[in-house]
């Protein structure tokens, strides 16, 4: 008799055992899954980053925006002699 209640919450360990074994590599599986989910998304925000840098670049470059104030704003730059320079005294 307790040969047989003892074999038997055995077998009961062992079935709980191996569900715990195969829940546990589910979520391995799982967890693995969404790393590597989350790296791509990482690689491709990396790259939109670089992307986004070098518009900013592109629309922030010096020439372009003196060219856009020639052309859409009828801007010029001043002549030497119409540069006035103050000094601010310091405190």
């Amino acid at each position: 008799m307790k040969l047989a209640l003892l074999t038997g919450i055995l077998g009961l360990a062992v079935i709980v055992s191996a569900i715990g074994v195969v829940y546990g590599k589910y979520r391995s599986r799982m967890l693995f899954n969404e790393i590597q989910r989350l790296t791509r998304r990482l690689d491709a925000l990396a790259v939109e980053r670089e992307q986004l840098l070098l518009e900013e670049h592109v629309w922030a470059d010096p020439a372009r925006i003196e060219h856009l104030a020639q052309q859409r704003l009828d801007m010029v730059a001043p002549e030497a002699d119409a540069i006035v320079y103050l000094t601010v005294p310091r405190r």
